[in-house]
């Protein structure tokens, strides 16, 4: 019985002088889309202004950004080089989002949302991933598509068959 004692008093003294990690609570996840969307919307605003700093400082370092044509699968360097000339002279693109849908990993450090868009080609859909890594959001990776209705998809493929013809023979073997 003594045994058992002791054994009890070092297990109670072990554990009473164990140092207990405070977890910070998570962000709640209202707290984590009130930020993304101000994120997003204030990227899409530095673009309407033409502040090239203020939009590429919300990408990542290895972010990507897929556009609407085929050949646009940029890495955030070679859409800086690409947008330059456009922030430059003082006029880049202007999106609206309409609406948008937020979804956010266990972790509360990724999200993917998808947001449709009013801007300059008409009706598009965005698409993207935002990373918090140090207390700070960061797009990692974002697509833009074009709306097509589903009545004039015969439409666009005839206008664009020439194109794709052309852009497809560098991946025939």
């Amino acid at each position: 019985m003594k045994k058992y004692f002791i054994f009890f008093t070092l297990v109670v003294i072990a554990f009473g002088c164990s140092v207990k990690k405070e977890l910070l609570p998570a962000e709640s996840i209202s707290i984590i889309e009130t930020n993304v969307n101000t994120l997003l919307d204030s990227w899409h605003k530095a673009a309407s202004e033409a502040n090239y700093e203020g939009y590429f400082s919300k990408m990542d370092s290895v972010s990507v950004f897929i556009g609407t044509d085929a050949t646009e699968n940029w890495t955030k360097q070679q859409f800086e080089s690409f947008s330059k000339p456009y922030f430059d002279k003082g006029k880049a693109w202007s999106f609206k989002a309409l609406e948008r849908n937020i979804y956010i990993n266990d972790a509360r450090n990724f999200v993917w949302f998808d947001e449709l868009l009013a801007t300059w080609m008409g009706t598009c859909r965005g698409s993207g991933v935002l990373e918090k890594k140090d207390e700070i959001w960061k797009i990692k990776h974002y697509v833009l598509s074009i709306e097509i209705p589903n009545n004039d998809v015969q439409t666009v493929i005839k206008a664009k068959k020439k194109s794709d013809s052309i852009f497809l023979s560098n991946y025939r073997n």
